[in-house]
């Protein structure tokens, strides 16, 4: 384990620190253009090379309760979505450093808890206006026509961000496409409600009156007027009490307000290539990897349905990963069925087993002679005739291995498989009678081994009978060469299949060992946007957009709560204080532009990693100068989303390589992307509440209300 070493000011808010200081090890890990590390081991001075926010956190020394609260949130995080730890890890400490500043500028814990959390929740409602509906993309699927790299596809979507040109920074300069006749266009006049156009063939188009393109409308305005808005709630705290989970929160109370009518761009994305392309965020080779699995799972499913017409679901669950380090990266490819790999010595028990289909047994839990189901107790009072007989532990092994072989001869079985360990005399032993035992098995492969070969599975060999046994089974070597050395060691990959098995394996290859577990992680990110595009129908813009959007959007809060002062205070809480609403009216301003601060960090920190910057200055004037343009548009939303129709090369592409400047199109999923921005702050603001109760203690200071109501504890 190492340790992130940075200076804690013992003065100001240690937690907070802390969590800026964890979040400060993984910057690099942001965006598509990751920079590796070597974390180095101080007591051994043994090193190994990570690529991402999780394997960070598992090298770093987190025995701190704030380094075990950080990791657990990533932990939830990637477990659940497989992706967007970064973006946590780097919102943590954006948001770290703004609530720090908000202490240090005198504002209450309680209105920093409640107006950051409104804030973000706004942020999520404004977001809206940048998705983009996925319809039918699996209706029209060309089979000759696979993922291929960015060079794929010519479409209309580009990423928002640019260097501009006035801003004196470099930028290569791309012959932009007409994207009009690609994009359905939508006007609406001030007072009357967006309605759904008609096209008249792909070319159709809707011409706008130069007299009503000026005054904008964020589509978030006409979408979620009435959405209910999740609060962060930390019931442990007395800082602030359980809000009214039913409330309404009206986007003209003070946070949101409405805009005249505005010109706003509907995309949607229809084609599979098209959102493999902007979901791989430069990782070609993962991505291609997950069309193929894709396309092969839909192809199964064609075959199973007798050629019908029904709905094609991507099952992410059918979708395993086989690691064969010390192969050439070419051999990396997907299979039907699993593939698993074994020792080398089973070389010719696999030629023999290859010639025919087999009989296979599926086992739970271990295949051992000592192996007991959860919950099993021994009785008492009950001497086994072993024990009596005090039989030597070698001789008790011999007996059940005995009896376990002569199980599968009865029954003619070739083939077991095992969701837990083996007994490796057992493996000896049957390989000897040319039987096949595979441990530590999947449970979803076996569930799906079960479902195709008709087997039901037993927790012990013992319970085995005719209907319990399933066949049909086929095994063969992975690949035609059956002496591919895995790692330099003495073992081979195997494949096995069945008819009517819609299980698809991916086998990923690298030279250099200490690559694997990185090209293992980005597979399944990419694997899981997909699943996540998919699973919701809908994606957001990338390249920043959205992060842009919540910048701009905050900024224009604040300075509507500094020109309308208290006017609104009473709408934000009902229950409370005059001395609360007049004090949220006086700092709401100072923690949103906080709160924006943290999202500028974020973007900022982007763009560096893109290498187009090489400071951060020359980042936060590009920055600037697209918040000073979507200002002056009076609609950020529409100034985004006109950006994204006029411009080819984003925040990803530009300084990068040629591949990437070829990027037609970035997406973001949407559910993953918001629980990280949330999991992030409601770490930032337990850490905040927390540390705080632990400061002040019982001996906390009593500030009574202005007008006598109540106390308020600070």
């Amino acid at each position: 384990m190492v340790m992130a070493c940075r200076v804690i000011n013992k003065r100001r808010h240690v937690g907070l620190q802390q969590l800026s200081s964890f979040a400060e090890t993984g910057r690099t890990f942001l965006g598509p253009v990751k920079s590796s590390k070597f974390v180095i081991d101080e007591e051994c001075h043994e090193s190994v090379l990570i690529s991402s926010t999780v394997r960070l956190l598992e090298s770093l020394d987190l025995t701190s309760a704030v380094g075990q609260l950080l990791n657990e949130a990533v932990q939830a995080q990637n477990n659940t979505y497989r992706t967007g730890t970064s973006t946590l890890l780097c919102l943590v400490g954006a948001w770290s450093s703004a609530a720090e500043e908000c202490l240090h500028l005198g504002v209450p814990i309680s209105l920093i808890v409640s107006v950051m959390s409104e804030g973000l929740n706004s942020c999520i409602e404004e977001i809206v206006s940048l998705q983009v509906p996925i319809q039918n993309v699996f209706d029209c699927i060309d089979n000759t026509k696979t993922f291929s790299g960015l060079e794929t596809l010519n479409v209309s979507l580009y990423p928002f961000l640019q260097i501009p040109s006035d801003t004196g920074l470099m930028q290569k300069k791309h012959d932009l496409k007409d994207v009009a006749s690609q994009s359905l266009v939508i006007y609406s006049l001030p007072g009357r409600p967006v309605k759904s156009p008609k096209l008249f063939g792909p070319q159709a188009k809707v011409e706008a009156d130069k007299n009503t393109s000026q005054t904008p409308q964020t589509l978030g305005n006409s979408l979620l007027a009435d959405t209910h808005c999740r609060r962060s709630v930390l019931t442990h705290s007395r800082h602030f009490s359980r809000a009214d989970n039913n409330q309404r929160i009206s986007k003209r109370d003070g946070f949101l307000e409405q805009h005249s009518a505005a010109t706003l761009k509907t995309y949607r994305c229809n084609d599979l290539l098209e959102l493999e392309v902007g979901l791989s965020h430069g990782d070609d080779s993962s991505m291609k990897l997950v069309d193929e699995a894709v396309r092969l799972q839909y192809q199964n499913a064609g075959v199973q349905q007798g050629g019908r017409a029904v709905p094609f679901l991507f099952d992410i669950s059918g979708i395993f990963t086989c690691c064969l380090p010390g192969l050439p990266e070419t051999l990396s490819c997907v299979c039907p069925g699993y593939v698993t790999v074994v020792s080398i010595s089973r070389t010719a028990l696999i030629e023999e087993l290859q010639k025919q289909p087999i009989r296979v047994v599926l086992v739970e839990g271990d295949l051992t002679e000592n192996y007991r189901h959860l919950g099993f107790n021994k009785p008492a009072n009950i001497k086994t005739v072993s024990e009596s007989m005090k039989v030597e532990p070698d001789s008790s092994e011999e007996l059940w291995t005995n009896h376990v072989l002569q199980v599968l001869i009865k029954f003619n079985v070739n083939l077991v498989l095992s969701q837990g360990n083996v007994s490796e005399c057992l493996i000896e032993k049957c390989t000897h009678s040319k039987r096949l035992v595979v441990g530590s098995v999947n449970g979803s492969v076996m569930q799906a081994f079960a479902e195709a070969s008709g087997a039901v599975q037993v927790a012990y060999i013992t319970q085995v009978n005719e209907n319990c046994v399933g066949s049909g089974v086929c095994v063969t070597f992975w690949r035609s060469i059956p002496f591919d050395a895995v790692d330099g060691t003495s073992r081979m990959a195997i494949l096995l299949k069945t008819e009517g098995m819609n299980l698809v394996t991916v086998v990923l290859t690298s030279p250099v060992t200490a690559q694997m577990q990185t090209k293992e992680d980005r597979f399944w990110a990419c694997a899981y946007r997909l699943h996540y595009a998919l699973k919701e129908q809908k994606v957001l813009l990338g390249g920043g957009a959205v992060e842009f959007l919540c910048l701009s959007h905050l900024q224009i809060l604040a300075e509507q709560s500094l020109h309308k002062g208290n006017q609104d205070s009473s709408g934000w809480f009902h229950n409370t204080s005059s001395w609360l609403a007049s004090s949220l009216a006086l700092y709401r301003p100072t923690v949103l532009k906080c709160l924006a601060d943290g999202w500028h960090r974020y973007l900022s920190t982007l763009l560096c990693n893109t290498a187009s910057y090489s400071s951060e200055f020359e980042a936060n004037t590009f920055i600037q100068h697209h918040l000073q343009n979507a200002a002056d548009s009076g609609s950020p939303s529409s100034y985004i989303l006109n950006e994204y129709s006029k411009r080819k090369s984003g925040i990803f592409n530009s300084g990068i390589s040629n591949k990437l400047e070829q990027i037609p199109s970035v997406y973001d999923i949407v559910t993953p992307k918001i629980e990280a921005w949330r999991r992030a702050l409601d770490l930032v603001l337990l850490v905040l509440q927390t540390d705080s109760e632990i400061i002040t203690g019982l001996g906390r200071t009593q500030i009574k209300s202005q007008d006598s109501e109540g106390f308020l504890f600070l």
